[in-house]
C-alpha cells in the first residue's frame, strides 16, 4: 500500500522520513515547517483539538465548505495556534485525511471485515455487511476520500491525496483476493472497488439497501475469478 502523509517534523526543521516523504512527492505536495505533532503539554493538545474539530467538520460537510474561522472556534484556539501547527488548509486537510484512514480504513473497515469474516472469501463479502450497518448508522458520512477527490478534482494536491487512499483500500482487497487464492487479483480488486464505491454513492443518496444490492452482484462478480 501507499504510505500516508505521517510527517516526523521539527519546530524549525523539515525533516520527513523517507515514506512520508514518498508520499509527498506522489502527490506533488511541498511540505513547509509546522510544529510537531510529538510536542507535549498544552501544545499537542491544541493541536489535538484542532484535528478533531477539523475531522468533525470535513468528514460530514466537506473541504471548500468548512472554513478556517469555523475550526479555531470549535477547537477553542487561537488562528495563530492553528498555523503554527499547520501552514496552510491543505496541511490541515491532508492530516485529515492521514487521520481519517487510520480511524476508518484501518480500525473500523478493515478490522471489522476480518474479525467478522472466518475464511478470506467471507471476508471480501464482509466488506457488505459492514458497509451495509455503517450506511444504516445516524451519522453516516458517505467516503471523505471519494468526496473529498470529486470536490477537489484529480489535479488538486488534495485530490491526489484521495485517489492514493482509495488505491489502498483497493490494495487491501487485492490482498484479500489473494489469500482468498483467486486468479488476476488486481483486476477483480478493481472491479470489486466499483461495487463498493457505487454502494457509497447510492447509499449517500438515501438507497438503504445499496450495500446488499452490490454483495448480490458481487457474487457473480467472484465466480470469474476462482
Amino acid at each position: 500500500m501507499a504510505t500516508p502523509l505521517a510527517a516526523v517534523e521539527r519546530v524549525g526543521s523539515t525533516k520527513k522520513t523517507d515514506r512520508s516523504a514518498s508520499f509527498d512527492r506522489k502527490i506533488g505536495y511541498t511540505p513547509g515547517v509546522s510544529e510537531s505533532s510529538a510536542v507535549s503539554g498544552p501544545r499537542s493538545q491544541a493541536r489535538k483539538r484542532i484535528l478533531d474539530a477539523a475531522y468533525d467538520l470535513f468528514s460530514r460537510r466537506g473541504i471548500r465548505a468548512v472554513g478556517i474561522d469555523e475550526i479555531v472556534e470549535r477547537a477553542a484556539v487561537a488562528k495563530a495556534t492553528l498555523y503554527r501547527h499547520f501552514r496552510t488548509k491543505d496541511e490541515l486537510v491532508l492530516s485529515f485525511l492521514e487521520q481519517r484512514e487510520e480511524l476508518w480504513t484501518k480500525e473500523f473497515f478493515e478490522a471489522e471485515v476480518r474479525r467478522r469474516g472466518a475464511t478470506p472469501e467471507e471476508r471480501l463479502f464482509m466488506i457488505f455487511d459492514v458497509f451495509d450497518e455503517w450506511f444504516r448508522a445516524e451519522r453516516f458520512e458517505a467516503c471523505s476520500f471519494i468526496n473529498t477527490l470529486l470536490e477537489m478534482g484529480p489535479e488538486h494536491v488534495l485530490g491526489r491525496a484521495a485517489v492514493v487512499y482509495l488505491e489502498n483500500i483497493r490494495a487491501l482487497v487485492a490482498t484479500l483476493a489473494a489469500e482468498a487464492g483467486l486468479r488476476d487479483t488486481e483486476s477483480f480488486a478493481s472491479s470489486w472497488q466499483l461495487l463498493m464505491k457505487g454502494s457509497i454513492v447510492s447509499a449517500a443518496g438515501g438507497d438503504l439497501e445499496a450495500a446488499q444490492r452490490a454483495k448480490a452482484m458481487a457474487r457473480l462478480v467472484i465466480d470469474q475469478y476462482r
